[in-house]
C-alpha cells in the first residue's frame, strides 16, 4: 500500500513496526460544540483509511481523545479555552458541555457510518500520564518552568520543523486566532505543557501537580494518550490539515524527547473542505452540521459518497448543488443495484479481478474515487447478479455507504407502494360492485377480439372498462389496467 506521508511530503510503502498489525491514533474532537462537516471529512476518510486496514488482513488498534479540557482558541498557547467558552454560552458546566457534544459528535458519526474507534479516552481521564510525562521531559531537560507554567524548550530539538516540506508561513495557517507573545517563552515556538498560570482565573477544571494547581497544554493530551494505548512505536497518526503546525509538531517534538526514539513514522492528513467563504470553521459562525443537512432532506450518507468522490489530499467545495449532483448519482447507483436478481451463489473466481481493481485504487493513496469507478464497473460487468451484489457488499465493507441496505429499502418501498395501489384497486371495484376476475375476463374477450381482428368488439370492450374509471395499458407483455 503507497500512502502519501506528510513526514517527508513524499508517497511512500506503508509500512508497520509489527507485521501485521497497525497502530493508528486519529485526533479526535473539542467537544465544545457540534462537529461541522469540514471536521467530519476527516473522520470518515480516517473511518476508509481504518476499515481499508483491516479488509487488507491487518490487526488495527485504533485510539482517538476526545479533547474535554484545556484546548485553547488559539493554537500559539493564548487566547479563550474553548470548553470554557462553551460553557458560558449555554450557561452549563464545562463536563456538561463536554458529555453532551461528545453525545452529539458520535450520533453524527453513527449516521455517516463512522465505526467507533477501539479506545476512546477523554483526556480528564489521564492527568496522571500527563504530569508523568511533564515531569520526565523536565527531568531529561526538555522542559522548563517559567511564570508558574512547564513549557517545552524547542531549542533543545535539532529540527522542530519536522514537517520540512511545508514552509513556515505555509504551518502558521494552524494558528486560527490572534497571536500574542508570552513573555515567559524563552523561545517563539516553545509550548505549554502544564498551566498553574492564566488568564483564567476561572478556568473550572483544575489538579494538583508538582508544579501547583493547574491543568494540561493541549498538546501533551495526544502524545500521552496514545503512548498509554499504543505504545511507544505509533504506525499512523491521522488528523486534519490544520492540525500539522503546530499540534502534530509539538506531539512529535515532546513524544520522541520523551521516549528517545522515533514514535510515529507515518503522517495521515486530510485537507479542508471548503465552501464559498474558504475553509469551512467554526469560528465564522453559521457552519454546516448534519443535522442541519437532515433537516434540509438530505440523508448524511450521501455526505459521505460526496467526500469519497474526492482524493483526501485536495480540498473539497462544498455547494448545495455539488451535493444535489451527488444525491442523484447516489440515488441513480441504489436504483441500478435495486434491480439485481439476488437469486444463485456468487462467482467467487470471476469476482476477484474486480477485487483487485478495488485494492489496487485504495492502495494507489487510499484512491477513493477510483474506488467509486471499481464499484460502477461491478455494475457493468459481464457477471452474474449474485457476483455483484457479493462484490458490492464486500466493496462496502470499506466504503459504508449502506448499498445493500439502501437497495432493500428502495424494493421495500416500491412493494408497499404497489400494494397500496392494488389495495386501492380492490377498493374502487368494491364500490363499482365488480371483481378482479370479471376485469380479468374482459381483458381477456379484447384479446380475443383483437386476435379475430375483430376490431368493433376490442373498441367496445374498453370503452365499457373506460366508463367504470377503468383504462388498459397495451405493452409488448400484453394488457394490464390502471384505475383513471
Amino acid at each position: 500500500m503507497i500512502l502519501y506521508n506528510t513526514l517527508g511530503g513524499t508517497r511512500q510503502e506503508f509500512k508497520t513496526h509489527e507485521e501485521g498489525k497497525v497502530r493508528m491514533y486519529t485526533c479526535g474532537p473539542t467537544v465544545y460544540h457540534y462537529a461541522h462537516i469540514g471536521n467530519l471529512r476527516t473522520y470518515i476518510m480516517e473511518d476508509v483509511l481504518e476499515k481499508y486496514f483491516r479488509y487488507a488482513g491487518y490487526d488495527v488498534l485504533r485510539v482517538m481523545n476526545i479533547t474535554d479540557v484545556g484546548h485553547l482558541s488559539s493554537d500559539a498557547d493564548t487566547g479563550e479555552d474553548k470548553m470554557l467558552a462553551g460553557a458560558k454560552r449555554e450557561h452549563k458546566s464545562v463536563m456538561e458541555i463536554a458529555q453532551y457534544y461528545t453525545d452529539a459528535f458520535f450520533s453524527d458519526a453513527e449516521k455517516l457510518n463512522i465505526k467507533k474507534p477501539d479506545v476512546i479516552e477523554p483526556a480528564t481521564n489521564c492527568i496522571p500520564e500527563f504530569i508523568e510525562m511533564v515531569q520526565t521531559l523536565l527531568d531529561k531537560g526538555y522542559a522548563y518552568i517559567a511564570g508558574g507554567n512547564v513549557y517545552f524548550d524547542t531549542s533543545k530539538l535539532d529540527n522542530y520543523y519536522v514537517f520540512g516540506n511545508m514552509n513556515e508561513d505555509e504551518l502558521q495557517v494552524g494558528v486560527r486566532d490572534d497571536v500574542s507573545e508570552d513573555e515567559n517563552k524563552r523561545n517563539k515556538n516553545d509550548f505549554v505543557l502544564w498551566f498553574t498560570q492564566s488568564k483564567f482565573e476561572d478556568q473550572a477544571l483544575k489538579w494538583e501537580s508538582p508544579w501547583g494547581l493547574g491543568y494540561p497544554g493541549w498538546h501533551i493530551e495526544c502524545s500521552a494518550i496514545s503512548i498509554k494505548h499504543a505504545g511507544e512505536y505509533l504506525d499512523i497518526h491521522c488528523g486534519g490539515i490544520d492540525n500539522a503546525f503546530p499540534h502534530h509538531t509539538n506531539e512529535i517534538a515532546q513524544s520522541e524527547a520523551y521516549l528517545g526514539h522515533q514514535w510515529c513514522p507515518h503522517w495521515f492528513h486530510v485537507l479542508h473542505l471548503l465552501d464559498k467563504r474558504g475553509k469551512m470553521s467554526k469560528s465564522k459562525g453559521g457552519f454546516l452540521t448534519v443535522s442541519l443537512l437532515e433537516e434540509k432532506g438530505y440523508d448524511p450518507l450521501a455526505y459521505r459518497f460526496f467526500c469519497l468522490q474526492s482524493h483526501y489530499r485536495k480540498p473539497l467545495v462544498f455547494s448545495f448543488e455539488n451535493l444535489d449532483n451527488t444525491v442523484q448519482a447516489y440515488n441513480k447507483l441504489v436504483a441500478r443495484i435495486a434491480k439485481l436478481n439476488a437469486d444463485g451463489e456468487p462467482d467467487l473466481e470471476a469476482a476477484k479481478p474486480y477485487q483487485d481493481k478495488f485494492k489496487e485504487a485504495l492502495d494507489n493513496d487510499l484512491n477513493t474515487s477510483l474506488a467509486i469507478t471499481a464499484l460502477h464497473n461491478v455494475l457493468k460487468g459481464d457477471i452474474s447478479d449474485a457476483t455483484k451484489l457479493y462484490l458490492i457488499a464486500d466493496f462496502d465493507k470499506v466504503l459504508s455507504l449502506g448499498l445493500i441496505e439502501a437497495a432493500q429499502a428502495e424494493l421495500k418501498k416500491a412493494a408497499e407502494a404497489e400494494a397500496a395501489k392494488e389495495a386501492q384497486k380492490d377498493a374502487y371495484l368494491t364500490e363499482k360492485g365488480i371483481t378482479r376476475a370479471w376485469v380479468e375476463d374482459k381483458l381477456a374477450e379484447r384479446a380475443q377480439a383483437k386476435a379475430d381482428k375483430n376490431w368493433a368488439v376490442a373498441d367496445s370492450v374498453r370503452d365499457e372498462l373506460k366508463a367504470l374509471g377503468i383504462v388498459i395499458k397495451d405493452s409488448k407483455d400484453g394488457a394490464s389496467w390502471e384505475l383513471e
